[in-house]
């Protein structure tokens, strides 16, 4: 199903195929002079099934270059019906993918493994399941994430407990071979067993002698949930918390991320999926579903708060700057800051009136019915962004999210913004590392423009300036159909 070249809600800077489905980002690794970004593909519809791993590499997180598909099912084998996510590795000149087996009526997902040779473009799959059965005491087991360490092998693998916690297991190996498992890393407390959740995609990310877990939280009532990440230290191959797990990105449309380790010391990059939030009948009738975020670098504080940021190379996607504002709006009417296209990075400073909410508004439409708002409540210290009118089309999914935002209560301090725009989805970073990732689809006719407003008697200061971003770093042409060399 061919994807219209027309389409106005196709990302033109986040990496995904011109057409079709993907959903988890899988295998991310740098290799030989590349960084690798897997992800699971549906070749032939846009709908979540046949899931092969397609594959793009990139020198320099801009340009993006893809690659024939890495992975695809073996019809009557232990992965006849999907190659699922896992993670990859660079060893002795190969890239290595360990990924989850997948089979209908199957309820665990065996791990099993993958190598090339030329760099990702042909793959001989492993004749024998690596780790075949699950532990004993689990109830879902799958999304293996393989890292070294300290001289060794390590793998987790996320599952459920029988006694409803979510979990990822440990597996240490010193051959990649042979794998011993040394029971959960870290589990879900006991006091979660009410609402008992599955934990699928584990990644984990070492900061010295502290460490970060990132798990995406399954449930077997709605399925994908949203992710948590939790911060601490190894205490005899366990994972000890050191504060009270919190979200990682508190946006409605973000799950699965995936870790890579940058070949710089102690950068982490981090990719997401961004599901659609459209009905699927429109999502079929465009030919395409899901989007990579963009990258992102995720670093630890002193206190152990976790942050996030653009990755620092995503500056060089900026073109002309469209709009530079600095002024002060009053709630007697709204500021008009310029026009934006439809894919822009922006930054803004704003001060907001204690006394009410106050932010930007992105207008798509001409009459002004058709808008996304992105608002600070200093009172309450959070940013809000209210997609409840994004889309004039009713197949739209509305809501209103928040973010904590710790600046905001303190009257006079400005809150530092950077929002990234690409057509159907926005990602928002707050300078204290909190991030929304959200999807909504204008329909409206109007050239975009940007608004500054407020609710409060006092008024608000702010700062505003956007890019346009050239689209010229991602090469849409189709995947290759596979070239793997099954064992």
């Amino acid at each position: 199903m061919s994807t219209p070249p027309a389409d106005p809600h196709l990302p033109a800077v986040h990496p995904r195929p011109p057409r079709n489905w993907i959903n988890d980002p899988n295998g991310l690794v740098f290799h030989d002079g590349h960084y690798h970004v897997f992800f699971q593909y549906n070749p032939y519809a846009p709908q979540h099934a046949n899931v092969h791993w397609g594959h793009f590499r990139s020198r320099d997180l801009i340009t993006w270059e893809p690659l024939p598909v890495a992975l695809a099912p073996t019809p009557g084998g232990d992965d006849a019906d999907g190659c699922y996510s896992g993670n990859a590795i660079s060893t002795d000149g190969r890239l290595l993918a360990f990924y989850s087996a997948n089979r209908t009526g199957r309820w665990w997902q065996p791990v099993t493994t993958a190598e090339s040779y030329d760099g990702g473009h042909t793959w001989a799959k492993r004749p024998e399941l690596l780790i075949p059965q699950p532990p004993a005491g689990t109830t879902m087991y799958r999304d293996p994430y393989v890292w070294r360490q300290d001289g060794r092998w390590r793998m987790l693998v996320g599952s459920a407990l029988a006694d409803g916690r979510g979990a990822a297991l440990l597996y240490e190996s010193d051959d990649l071979e042979n794998w011993e498992y040394r029971g959960p890393f870290h589990a879900s407390s006991p006091a979660d067993t009410a609402d008992p959740a599955g934990w699928e995609c584990p990644q984990y990310a070492t900061f010295g002698d502290r460490g970060v877990l990132i798990v995406s939280d399954w449930t077997p009532q709605g399925g994908p949930s949203h992710v948590t990440v939790h911060t601490g230290h190894e205490e005899h191959g366990r994972f000890a918390t050191a504060a009270p797990p919190v979200r990682l990105d508190h946006g409605p449309d973000f799950y699965a991320p995936a870790l890579l380790k940058a070949p710089e010391e102690d950068r982490w990059l981090l990719w997401g999926w961004a599901w659609e939030a459209r009905d699927d009948s429109w999502a079929h009738e465009a030919g395409w579903a899901g989007v990579l975020t963009l990258p992102r670098e995720l670093t630890l504080a002193d206190d152990g708060t976790v942050a996030q940021r653009p990755a620092r190379e995503l500056l060089a996607l900026r073109g002309e700057r469209v709009l530079h504002r600095t002024g002060h709006v009053t709630r007697s009417r709204p500021v008009e800051l310029g026009e934006v296209g439809r894919t822009f990075d922006l930054t803004a400073v704003l001060t907001p009136d204690p006394t009410g909410t106050g932010g930007l508004r992105l207008v798509t439409s001409a009459d002004g019915t058709e808008y996304l708002d992105i608002d600070l409540d200093p009172t309450a210290g959070r940013l809000t962004v209210d997609r409840s009118r994004a889309s004039l089309d009713a197949r739209a999914r509305a809501g209103t999210y928040t973010v904590p935002c710790p600046v905001a209560p303190i009257p006079g301090t400005p809150v530092e913004l950077r929002v990234i725009v690409d057509r159907s989805i926005v990602e928002i970073y707050l300078s204290t590392g909190q991030v929304l990732t959200l999807r909504f689809y204008p329909v409206g006719d109007g050239p975009w423009r940007l608004q500054a407003h407020t609710a409060g008697t006092g008024g608000s200061d702010f700062t505003v300036e956007a890019w346009d971003l050239n689209p010229v770093g991602i090469r849409q042409e189709p995947l290759l159909a596979s070239q793997q060399q099954d064992a």
